[in-house]
């Protein structure tokens, strides 16, 4: 028998399994955590997309901050941790990847801002050359907090750039002006 109870008990369940937010995101076959800890911070996925490139998919980009927000320069001047996750749908070598952040910083600063964040550059450089060839499955996560940028794979931390500057830098190859990929910065941003 039907009662108006049971009838309001199954409205509010399919209300609340249409409320965004209350499952994880899910890109490219990839599920992603509505929320995540980083040391003591709890952040929020704040937006995720898919990296692909001449129609090949690269990797799941998902971007972790302490509060939402939809402008890069709300993202950049945060004093909130912040995390870059990529989540790899394919092999890729070291010289790859290192050479892909690299074009990013270039396409998104001037060369005198480069060569202030040259040594920085560098040791992200010598950290993603010592992870080697990762593997489709693999996550890169990219930690920005207020005294620099820790590298990780697979839970697994590889390495630490200091340097506040150079975490707003790094974030712009992904939300500059000239990103990697613009539906991924779009997604990234929560549109």
């Amino acid at each position: 028998m039907i009662t108006s109870s049971s009838v309001r008990r199954t409205a509010l369940i399919a209300a609340l399994l249409a409320v965004p937010g209350l499952h994880a995101a899910e890109v490219a076959g990839v599920k992603l955590d509505d929320k995540i800890r980083v040391g003591s911070n709890e952040l929020v996925l704040n937006g995720a997309g898919l990296r692909s490139k001449l129609f090949i998919k690269i990797y799941v980009g998902a971007l972790y901050v302490g509060q939402k927000a939809t402008t890069p320069t709300a993202i950049y001047d945060s004093p909130q941790p912040r995390r870059m996750a990529l989540r790899l749908l394919r092999d890729v070598d070291a010289e790859t990847l290192h050479a892909a952040l690299a074009d990013g910083l270039q396409s998104n600063h001037t060369p005198a801002e480069l060569a202030d964040i040259k040594p920085q550059a560098d040791q992200l450089a010598s950290i993603m050359k010592a992870i080697g060839k990762a593997k489709e499955g693999d996550t890169i996560t990219l930690d920005f907090t207020a005294d620099g940028v820790a590298v990780g794979l697979n839970g697994d931390t590889r390495g630490k750039v200091a340097g506040v500057g150079f975490g707003k830098a790094l974030l712009k190859v992904w939300l500059g002006e000239k990103p990697a990929d613009a539906a991924l910065k779009k997604a990234l941003l929560g549109n």
